[in-house]
């Protein structure tokens, strides 16, 4: 298998649309972190992605009557894009089935290149199904995004080039993995000219398909994936990556949203570029690594995979870097309701700086405080904030990593609902579309009281609410039924310490 995906890799043809993508140094990461970081800029493509180059190599090695028929993908952004491009480039007709959810920008670039774009579908899953019905129905080639030797091979062409940019010692390479695809190109070359340096495969840890499928030494299908990483939300890793990344990967790690959020800030700090989140899940899985085995002195690689990002998702982004940096805790405090209260607790927290501070009157007795706390080198981190706290009498509740919290309570702080009766909350994701909202309460109807409603979109491809209905123990099977209906995807966390704190 080496020496035929690096031959494969040597011939590859890219550079006839790709370029070279240098390889900079992340000065102000690698002296925080006191080690050696490097990151591989494929954002630099003229695809803004590292999919430009398997897409050509696949498209230029079919044959002439495969080129006659055309080409067609499914696609989010980044692969539609490269092989619009490279379509385009070599005089080859393309259409691109992209979902009803794709942002318009994605839509709109793709058009550009000179591909015919579908809409079809709420996910990427609806469109792929679509792109193949139609593949095999006109008998046009379809490109896949990563399940194929051509293209593996052509993403492979990065770890050429990043071993002969960087001659010098190499300790390990951080790979983000999706499908598979990359990593499955990079390892196998490295492993065949540079067996030493370990390969590390970086999932978020909602999309992780191939940590999962090592796990259990077969291809496991994830029953839902995170969508907050678009580019890597993968439900099942690819037959062919798989196949590699079980000879070639030395491991694969997983890490959270907050922490790709604070990956994205540090690209920022070195080289003054945006990657999307899943180009930073690399680097976010390098800073993980290095604290998890107490590195120092080691060279590292992280590959930023691309730059296709929503303006409008910036603030979400940044919301969620501090948290990832480790530079702010959240906490829920139950405080004396009483003059004087807010400053003694001020005092208790001595010289940490207080980010955020929510307060709503309750009860007569105690008030419960939704606070954040900036988190200073060499102060101990939330744990020692949490025992300071609560040696000084005050309980506490760390909200730090409680997903609901930080997407919406700290918006909808404001006094709890003493009149709410028989209150259930629910969280529902749906697909981010004109008239999606609309359609959503449609489909609830009138048949339960909404007690609570809050909803926040920050440039994804799907909306977010959390929702209070007013149901009766005896009415819980028919709601539940009824929710199983709407097609919506959705959880009860009636018992989530933020709502039960702030809100129920």
């Amino acid at each position: 298998m080496f020496e035929k995906y690096v031959k494969k890799i040597l011939d590859a043809s890219v550079y006839d649309v790709a370029v070279e993508t240098p390889i900079d140094s992340a000065d102000f990461l690698s002296a925080r972190l006191k080690n050696n970081i490097l990151i591989k800029r494929e954002d630099l493509q003229p695809v803004f992605s590292f999919k430009i180059r398997g897409a050509y190599n696949k498209i230029k090695l079919l044959n002439d009557d495969e080129k006659k028929r055309g080409v067609i993908a499914a696609s989010a952004g980044n692969h539609a894009q490269g092989v619009a491009l490279s379509a385009s480039k070599l005089g080859i007709k393309s259409r691109i089935v992209m979902s009803l959810t794709t942002s318009e920008i994605k839509v709109d670039s793709v058009r550009k290149m000179g591909a015919e774009v579908i809409l079809y579908g709420d996910t990427f899953d609806e469109a792929y199904i679509h792109a193949r019905d139609l593949s095999k129905k006109d008998n046009s080639i379809f490109i896949h995004p990563y399940d194929d030797p051509d293209v593996i091979a052509g993403q492979g062409t990065i770890g050429m080039e990043m071993l002969r940019q960087y001659s010098k010692h190499i300790d390990a390479i951080f790979v983000p993995v999706g499908g598979g695809g990359l990593i499955g190109g990079i390892s196998v070359f490295v492993k065949y000219l540079r067996p030493e340096i370990k390969i590390i495969g970086v999932e978020a840890d909602n999309s992780a398909c191939l940590y999962e499928a090592l796990k259990a030494n077969e291809r496991v299908v994830l029953p839902q994936v995170g969508l907050f990483a678009d580019g890597v939300a993968v439900a099942q890793v690819g037959e062919e990556p798989f196949k590699l990344a079980g000879k070639y990967v030395d491991e694969v790690i997983r890490v959270s949203t907050d922490e790709i959020c604070g990956a994205i800030k540090d690209i920022f700090d070195d080289t003054r570029s945006i990657a999307e989140p899943a180009g930073a899940l690399a680097l976010a899985g390098l800073k993980k690594y290095i604290v998890d085995n107490d590195l120092s002195d080691k060279t590292l690689i992280a590959v930023n995979s691309g730059a296709n990002v929503n303006f409008d998702r910036l603030r979400h982004i940044a919301e969620r870097s501090e948290l990832g940096e480790k530079r702010e805790a959240i906490m829920a405090v139950t405080i004396p309701e009483q003059p004087g209260s807010f400053r003694a607790f001020c005092e208790t927290l001595g010289n940490r700086d207080i980010t955020e501070f929510n307060y709503r009157y309750a009860e007569k007795q105690e008030a419960h405080i939704f606070v954040g706390v900036r988190m200073k080198k060499g102060d101990g981190g939330r744990k020692n904030l949490v025992s300071t706290l609560t040696s000084d009498g005050y309980k506490v509740v760390d909200m730090t990593d409680n997903e609901i919290a930080k997407i919406h309570i700290r918006y909808m702080v404001g006094g709890h609902a003493h009149e709410v009766k028989d209150e259930v909350m629910y969280l529902f994701e749906f697909p981010e579309r004109p008239g999606a909202l609309l359609k959503f309460l449609d489909g609830l109807g009138h048949r339960w009281n909404i007690s609570m409603f809050h909803y926040r979109n920050h440039g994804a491809a799907y909306g977010r609410v959390l929702m209070g209905l007013q149901i009766s123990q005896g009415e819980k099977k028919e709601v539940t039924d009824f929710l199983n209906n709407l097609g919506y995807r959705y959880w009860e966390d009636s018992d989530n310490p933020a709502y039960r704190l702030f809100l129920a």
